[in-house]
């Protein structure tokens, strides 16, 4: 074999790894293209960020993960077993800068990350209420067996499955659980999940700057009902949310203890409802009936 031969040869794996990650890529590309991802295409300010955070992270980390696995299958083509070119050395060789090397570039990766990471951790913790000098709109969503119960305490109103908020105005959300598994309440397109528990009440802070109507869901496998556990989050005017709220107000139907006691009852794929009047103590009623064999908590607190 010439010498020639033996270059082309040692080239061919790396070619192979590079070939591979943009055939890799263009695939990831194609079936993206025209979708809407909801975690690749933020709505509002706290997923913006957290994408910021998810491209940053891949990047640090595949400055890692490339190198190493161009190396890994450059030295499997290399020593191969037929490839009978390279010599092989019994006696060990020690090379500091290689051990050095070895350890030094995941070490600066670790804490180039934790730079990056621990304050946008802080900065974004979802209990952490926005800055923006508007008052919050508050919200208190109770996930049920299979549907989404939405309370605004301050307009008195109450929805099924659907939830309209007012753009650029900071939404406080406390969530909780009644009589259903663990579920986790999701709109991808604003924000992270965040885990709804009976007898425990956790806080999302969020702000839609654009508007449009978003899916969410549970994102937590909670019984056969999981897949119709969905509701709308409309993002709208100032505006046009206030004449939804007067609209609501027009509705016959009254969330009262009755009606509760209605929507405990397990069903699935549910239809959007609205409530023109919500009484005032169900959220608090409902989280006394937990406090028996549970110590509950905010998660603001």
């Amino acid at each position: 074999m010439t010498k020639q031969k033996q270059q082309q040869g040692s080239k061919r794996p790396i070619l192979f790894v590079f070939l591979g990650i943009f055939t890799l890529v263009l695939i990831i590309t194609l079936l993206l293209r025209g979708n809407d991802v909801a975690l690749l295409n933020p709505k509002g300010t706290i997923a913006r960020d957290q994408r910021g955070l998810m491209f940053t992270s891949v990047l640090l980390l595949l400055e890692i993960a490339i190198p190493t696995l161009t190396a890994f299958y450059f030295i499997a083509w290399k020593y191969r077993e037929s490839n009978h070119t390279v010599t092989h050395q019994t006696k060990p060789r020690h090379s500091k800068a290689l051990v050095f090397g070895i350890w030094a570039a995941p070490t600066t990766i670790m804490l180039i990350l934790a730079t990056v990471m621990w304050p946008a951790t802080h900065r974004l913790a979802p209990q952490r209420a926005l800055e923006t000098g508007t008052k919050p709109l508050k919200i208190q969503v109770i996930a049920m067996r299979w549907k989404w119960l939405f309370i605004y305490p301050d307009q008195n109103i109450a929805t099924i499955n659907f939830i309209q908020i007012p753009i650029d105005t900071p939404i406080q959300f406390t969530i909780t659980a009644d009589e259903t598994p663990m579920s986790s309440f999701w709109i991808p397109h604003l924000a992270g999940q965040l885990y709804a528990m009976t007898g425990h009440v956790n806080q999302l802070n969020l702000m839609a700057d654009v508007a449009g109507d978003y899916t969410g869901s549970s994102a937590e496998i909670n019984g056969s009902g999981f897949a119709g556990m969905r509701f709308t989050t409309r993002v709208s005017t100032a505006q046009d949310y206030n004449s939804w709220v007067d609209s609501v107000k027009d509705s016959k139907d009254i969330l009262d203890t009755t009606e509760y006691q209605k929507l405990l009852v397990p069903s699935e794929y549910n239809k959007v409802g609205y409530y023109a009047q919500a009484g005032p103590d169900i959220y608090a009623t409902m989280l006394t009936k937990y406090s028996g064999s549970h110590n509950h908590h905010t998660e603001a607190e």
